[in-house]
């Protein structure tokens, strides 16, 4: 939803989370593709191993603040009509 107020518009914004695990995570998806191994007891464990300790060190996302410029764009649009 956007909001139009004399040539004024915003977005929302789109911000993307990095991706902390995702070479071992592709390491380990990659491994099980050539192998078969999907219980990761083989050739695969190492990269079981690498994926499990690099999400258990792994920071903890909260929630994003949100900006309120939205609200108060609201609030100018219905104050200048």
């Amino acid at each position: 939803m956007t909001v139009h107020i004399a040539k004024v518009k915003v977005r929302p914004r789109k911000n993307l989370p990095p991706n902390v695990c995702a070479v071992e995570l592709s390491n380990m998806l990659g491994c099980w593709a050539a192998t078969g191994d999907m219980l990761a007891s083989n050739q695969c464990q190492v990269a079981a191993e690498a994926l499990f300790q690099c999400m258990r060190t792994a920071p903890i996302r909260g929630k994003q603040p949100r900006s309120s410029i939205n609200y108060h764009l609201a609030r100018l649009g219905r104050n200048s009509k």
